[in-house]
């Protein structure tokens, strides 16, 4: 039982895990499109209306994750997340997640093979045209309750630019994660092994994407909103040009050394060792 859950929440909880996973389970063995939702009710000795009541569409009875991913999100990238970046933020919750996913794998399935179903549920996904469009749906409104929670946070407008391409990047961190649990999960590897490969690539993908994201991280952090997020930006395209500038000094300095080894050498009736003609 979940901390602060009544029984009757509790009862709620079970019963939606039993049908998700009957369905998953039914879909993988004979594929989405040759069950019916009424043989899943049957399984579970419900009614059909049943399942519809904890699970509006059938695609949803695959991607069932959506509203406790949308409240993890509004969690830790809102007003009350911790004081830390959207991405560090992000890669925390995804290895959370995964210690919770893979910890139960490790306990309860101890042979490796067992972990390619995950490897099946990701090709089910892919080879299903209803589940593929659910699917992007469903990262298209998680991309939005991102840019909320980020923005409410910044007190920015949601629709402003900044917010719209946080969000974006950072559910494709989830995307990364996906991938590579299909890549891993091949049965060769056990619970640990996947995982730790699984986040090894989130964590890379999050490096990769940071720099383009740590103005509007500084604004996400300090909360004071637009002007900041403007003052922010200056800094960061300042920085650049004092790169470019340093970059160009340095080639620079370098011609000049070069320049006065050359008349260094031929102040001494040398020709450098570089213009030399070789016989």
């Amino acid at each position: 039982m979940l901390p602060g859950e009544g029984l009757r929440e509790r009862k709620k909880r079970m019963m939606r895990q039993l049908i998700s996973d009957t369905a998953t389970a039914m879909f993988l063995e004979r594929g989405f499109e040759e069950v019916r939702v009424a043989e899943v009710a049957a399984a579970c000795e419900v009614s059909e209306k049943t399942v519809y009541n904890y699970f509006p569409t059938k695609e949803s009875l695959v991607l069932d994750r959506e509203e406790p991913m949308a409240a993890d999100i509004r969690r830790v990238l809102g007003p009350g997340g911790a004081a830390m970046s959207p991405i560090q933020a992000a890669v925390e919750l995804i290895a959370a997640e995964l210690s919770r996913q893979y910890d139960h794998w490790g306990e309860d399935h101890h042979q490796p093979d067992d972990l390619t179903m995950i490897r099946r549920f990701a090709e089910m996904l892919e080879s299903t045209p209803q589940l593929r469009a659910a699917q992007r749906d469903m990262m298209d409104r998680l991309v939005d309750v991102a840019a909320q929670a980020m923005a409410a946070r910044a007190g920015v407008d949601p629709e402003d630019p900044e917010p719209q391409i946080a969000a974006d990047a950072l559910l494709g961190l989830w995307r990364v994660q996906y991938r590579a649990m299909r890549k891993y999960s091949d049965g060769k590897r056990s619970a640990a092994e996947v995982r730790d490969r699984v986040l090894d690539e989130v964590r890379r993908a999050a490096r990769l994407i940071d720099t383009g994201l740590w103005s509007f991280g500084m604004v996400v952090q300090g909360n004071n909103g637009r002007e900041q997020l403007k003052a922010a930006a200056e800094a960061a395209n300042e920085a650049r040009k004092q790169v470019v500038t340093a970059i160009k000094q340095a080639r620079g300095a370098w011609r000049q050394v070069v320049a006065e080894a050359h008349r260094h050498e031929e102040s001494r009736g040398h020709t450098p060792r570089s213009s030399r003609k070789r016989t």
